[in-house]
């Protein structure tokens, strides 16, 4: 995959709110991707730590900062994110955890291998032995999604014009903006696969899933009451 027309321009989108922590290790693993042809689109939610001191401490003409001017929550600094993109296919990553590297490469080529508009991948959970989704990747994603969001959002890669076809993600949804997300390309007939490869860590310890698990679940059934 050398050739330019083989590897589109990637745009993946992080954002990104009081993680001094975790945040460069997040970084560093989408600057070491076997794919290259990449644009990192950071955005500082407002954070009141030392995360955007890091951030401005990496020198790397791949990555675009950006900072809100107060708190906007996930789904419209997504948007904002996408807005300013180069890229034709999004990928995603949350700032505490970490992508294999090959990861990219990989989902990129079964985007071409299935013709698909979407995929995301299973993933390893940090300092457990836990991978996750465990089986759902084996049954039909319409099937799956009456019951569980089968999807880790910050493995998503997409077509960028399947996003601008559905209007982004949905700003009225402050939790669970991924499941109505997906729901939305679902609607539209885009063909969305989880892969079986095993190409994320993921940070259960202070993700919001776990640190805003009633919130979740609120918005969860309230999605899936209005669009099932």
């Amino acid at each position: 995959m050398n050739k330019a027309t083989d590897s589109p321009l990637i745009s993946i989108l992080l954002s990104v709110y009081n993680d001094e922590k975790n945040i460069k290790k997040s970084i560093d693993s989408i600057l070491l991707q076997s794919y290259k042809n990449i644009e990192l689109l950071v955005m500082d939610d407002c954070s009141v730590d030392g995360t955007y001191e890091i951030l401005n401490k990496i020198k790397d003409r791949r990555i675009k900062i950006f900072r809100n001017k107060e708190n906007q929550g996930l789904t419209k600094s997504l948007n904002t994110l996408i807005k300013n993109s180069s890229g034709k296919i999004i990928a995603r990553q949350d700032s505490d955890d970490t992508s294999l590297p090959t990861r990219l490469e990989v989902q990129y080529r079964n985007l071409l291998k299935y013709q698909l508009d979407a995929c995301t991948t299973r993933a390893y959970v940090k300092n457990s032995k836990r991978v996750t989704p465990r089986y759902s990747h084996f049954l039909p994603i319409s099937f799956v999604v009456r019951f569980k969001n089968p999807f880790i959002h910050g493995t998503l890669m997409v077509k960028k014009e399947a996003l601008q076809d559905i209007g982004l993600y949905d700003e009225n949804i402050k939790y669970a903006q991924d499941y109505k997300l997906f729901l939305d390309l679902l609607k539209k007939n885009y063909k969305i696969k989880v892969l079986k490869n095993k190409l994320y860590v993921l940070n259960m310890e202070n993700n919001i899933s776990t640190l805003k698990k009633e919130e979740q679940n609120y918005f969860f059934k309230k999605i899936k009451k209005e669009n099932l």
